[in-house]
């Protein structure tokens, strides 16, 4: 994980089990211009982790801005749980969640919305429409403005 970042920069953290989809989501927001601080979490669990300062590893700073990019089908802890975990905490609802994700159920995509997800992305399966999936994802990235978290805006 890479920790090294500007004090107002914005923290791309990316929740993916998928090392393949995860390289190429890396990938294509470098392409797009992204060079903000990348941090990847292996499963949903690692991400609650880090957001909510408990267990082990690193944890998230106060007064840092952060975006989370994250997967539905994840192992030890499902995006969805993730999501109602974050917009449920005080401390940590204003964290912008992009739902990023393989599954269209326009089901999920509605609790999603209702759990307060603030985007939802459908990755397409084939390579070069996930790729411009993604290198849209970092224009809109870029104009985007984070809150920090127990800090100022």
């Amino acid at each position: 994980m890479i920790m090294n970042y500007m004090q107002n920069e914005v923290v791309v953290l990316i929740a993916e089990d998928d090392d393949g989809h995860a390289e190429l989501i890396c990938h294509n927001l470098q392409e797009a211009g992204i060079s903000n601080p990348l941090i990847r979490f292996a499963n949903g669990l690692e991400a609650w982790s880090f957001l909510s300062q408990t267990g082990p590893g690193p944890h998230r700073e106060i007064n840092k801005a952060y975006l989370l990019l994250l997967d539905i089908r994840m192992p030890k802890m499902d995006g969805v749980e993730v999501l109602r975990r974050i917009k449920g905490y005080p401390r940590l609802h204003s964290i912008p969640v992009i739902m990023l994700t393989t599954t269209n159920d326009p089901r999920e995509i509605k609790e999603c919305y209702e759990l307060g997800c603030n985007c939802y992305i459908t990755k397409p399966v084939q390579y070069t429409r996930f790729a411009e999936a993604i290198n849209r994802l970092g224009l809109f990235i870029t104009i985007m403005q984070v809150t920090t978290i127990n800090g100022q805006v």
